[in-house]
């Protein structure tokens, strides 16, 4: 399966599912998604089951050749369970409970909310284990997602005393770990530590900092326990769930480990975070990197763009090409499966203009032929490249604790975990140098550099192996706010950064959030560094504005990169590079700008003997994977401009299809052949993308 669609035969009359399944098989459609909502349609009323429509709908899509993966429905609860169980309904940070409509009106720890799941699911799955046509399960829908302020219900909080109790064993050791002897805040038992609902002041952080761990391991345990009844029952079929990218609700990492494969929803011109755009070619490259790294193996895109999005306030159209270059972008980052969002736009609900693939004249148009034709272009190949990974040699690592800990104290309230983290990755971004985004507890040994920002709180084990990876020959790089906290997201009584001192060959004893007062930095003009840039000013003394932060650096035996240029500490150090072992630790006193943080990484990788792909102009991305016959090489142009780039000797150009729209093919300056050199330099139009082939 390697092409798909999420489809609703409950938002359409019968007479109309016949022909969408023949339409689907023509425009190249192997898998589709359904009943993830359909709860209602399938129970109408307790015990009570219809699963006729479902069972014409899979019969008519299989006799196409389309097999499906069904949704376990437990993200819409109809409104007759609600009505049996008024407390199922969620509370949230303010003690309110919510009402129904929308979706994941539900608390996850409710008893009787788990009984009518077991039942259901159970149900469903014994009617479907033996159907051909079926071939496994996305277990409910985004999950996390409407739950950021849910749920502080009594329920929760008796799971939530439990989870204390298995972490830290006594109320005492409780006490001591977070220090609740502050403001006379010691308990004598669970019970008493109350869920964090609005109150007066701030609540402790380290309370606050459980309570997210005690979030995420909620929904990866609702997860589990379906996956369990599934795996029961349908012991053949495979498990998976759709991930949203950077929400934070959840440790995609722990969720992870319970699916046979994860999937990914991926919305190119959705909204805007913080200071980012989520639809840059680099944000939405570090997004399938995530979800790729949340396993470190390729994955599905369940829902992938296939036309204009929005509920009150709609995204963007895709310009021609946009679809067909962001199908490229989530296969060449590892997805081995698209399943578009979605066949038809719906009529009514709240998603009435999130836009399918066919309008809501059901007539196809220009998104339809775009994404035809990209299936037909692409799908030939995949099946060779399938399991293959980019073999990156630099791991950023992405750590929840991390994230979550900041947006408790971040101190600077502009500091973004995942905007910050997006500097390092846009550097090597542009420079076509394959990135996994991995855990904490990943093997660091498989990289050549490890960035690893904003290492917030830290613990001895942590600690041991970035010593161990540094002195064996990695390059490490840490940052700003390194071992501020414990695990218990308590502060270290040591002078910053910690434990590290040894490693980084400096010490902290002063630092400026900058919120009154501005800075810059100044890359060094030393001739053993000068490779790193191409951009300095006049004796290579350029400054760029620092931000957020600055740590007022001592170095004990580093050696300096690059300085502070104002205020008392001016001439101070900001970057910092020292040799341990058989490695070298690099150490970033501030959020850099993008040409001092380019300098700072092509420094490391250049240390590091890691190198680009190839060369390309700024807006054109290219990345790899490994294939069964050699390497594939994805090239996409991601401008609104032409571009001009020579294609790497031996390359030859594979995925050449007729039809296509204008504009959207590789145009080259001489035709007469399909393998290119550096001599003869092919077009991109705007928004272009072409496949390559280099066998080894």
């Amino acid at each position: 399966m390697k092409f798909g669609v999420d489809y609703y035969p409950e938002h359409c009359p019968p007479d109309l599912w016949q022909r969408d399944a023949v339409m689907m098989k023509e425009m190249g459609i192997e898998v589709v998604r359904m009943a993830e909502f359909s709860w209602a349609k399938m129970e109408p009323s307790p015990g009570i089951y219809d699963f006729g429509w479902l069972d014409e709908a899979i019969e008519l899509l299989g006799e196409q050749g389309i097999t499906t993966m069904l949704g376990t429905p437990t993200a819409a609860p109809p409104v007759w369970m609600m009505e049996l169980h008024p407390d199922l309904y969620p509370l949230n940070a303010e003690g309110q409970r919510v009402g129904f409509g929308g979706r994941h009106h539900d608390c996850q720890s409710h008893p009787h909310y788990r009984k009518h799941i077991k039942e259901f699911v159970r149900t469903m799955a014994l009617r479907y284990r033996d159907n051909p046509y079926v071939a496994g399960w996305q277990i409910d829908n985004e999950l996390g997602n409407s739950h950021r302020n849910l749920c502080y219900c009594d329920h929760c909080r008796a799971r939530f005393h439990r989870w204390l109790e298995e972490r830290h064993g006594t109320i005492e050791g409780l006490n001591e770990a977070w220090g609740t002897v502050f403001w006379s805040q010691t308990y004598t038992s669970f019970s008493q530590i109350p869920v964090p609902l609005a109150t007066p002041n701030s609540h402790n952080p380290s309370l606050l900092l459980d309570w997210k761990r005690f979030c995420s391991s909620l929904v990866v345990e609702f997860q589990k326990w379906q996956a369990d009844i599934l795996r029961e029952v349908c012991p053949g079929h495979r498990i998976t769930h759709n991930f949203m990218g950077f929400f934070d609700k959840t440790d995609y990492f722990e969720l992870a480990k319970d699916l046979d494969f994860i999937s990914h929803d991926q919305y190119p011109m959705l909204f805007l975070e913080e200071r980012i755009k989520r639809s840059s070619p680099s944000h939405l490259g570090m997004a399938l990197d995530l979800m790729r790294g949340t396993k470190g193996k390729p994955f599905w895109v369940m829902e992938q763009l296939a036309g204009p999005t929005g509920t009150e306030i709609l995204g963007s159209t895709p310009r021609p090409g946009q679809i067909r270059l962001w199908t490229f972008q989530s296969v060449a980052h590892g997805a081995d499966t698209i399943v578009y969002f979605r066949w038809d736009t719906c009529l009514f609900g709240s998603e009435q203009y999130w836009h399918g693939i066919l309008p809501h004249s059901r007539i196809p148009g220009r998104r339809y032929d775009e994404i035809r034709d990209s299936i037909a272009e692409l799908a030939p190949h995949m099946e060779a490249f399938r399991g293959g990974l980019p073999e990156a040699e630099v791991g950023i690592v992405f750590s929840y604790d991390q994230e979550w800990a900041l947006q408790i104290q971040p101190h600077h309230p502009g500091l973004n975990y995942v905007a910050h983290l997006h500097r390092y990755y846009k550097a090597l971004f542009d420079h076509n140098i394959p990135v996994d985004l991995i855990s904490e507890n990943d093997d660091f040994s498989k990289y050549k550099v490890l960035i690893f920002p904003l290492l917030f709180v830290t613990d001895s084990e942590l600690c041991r192996r970035l010593y161990e990876y540094t002195e064996s020959g990695g390059h490490v790089l840490l940052d700003m706010r390194t071992a501020v906290k414990d695990r218990n997201n308590a502060v270290i009584s040591l002078t910053l950064p910690g434990q590290y001192s040894q490693l980084l060959g400096l010490s902290i004893y002063d630092y400026d959030c900058l919120r009154q007062f501005g800075q810059s930095v100044r890359w060094l003009n030393d001739e053993g560094i000068s490779r790193a840039t191409q951009t300095e000013d006049e004796g290579g003394k350029s400054e760029e504005e620092a931000e957020l932060w600055c740590d007022v650096i001592t170095v004990e035996g580093a050696e300096v990169l690059a300085v502070y240029t104002r205020d008392f500490y001016a001439g101070t150090p900001a970057v910092t590079r020292h040799a341990y072992g058989r490695g070298r630790a690099y150490y970033a006193g501030t959020e850099l700008g993008p040409e001092t943080m380019e300098k700072l990484v092509l420094e490391m990788i250049g240390d590091a003997g890691v190198c680009g792909i190839a060369a390309a102009p700024e807006g054109v991305e290219i990345t790899r994977r490994r294939g069964k016959d050699g390497t594939y090489f994805f090239v996409m142009n991601h401008n609104r401009t032409v571009c001009e780039l020579d294609i790497p000797k031996g390359w030859s150009l594979v995925s050449e299809v007729s039809g296509m729209n204008k504009g959207c093919n590789p145009k080259l300056k001489s035709e007469s052949s399909k393998e290119w050199h550096e001599s003869n330099p092919i077009l991109l139009q705007p928004f272009d993308c072409a496949l390559f082939l280099e066998i080894t």
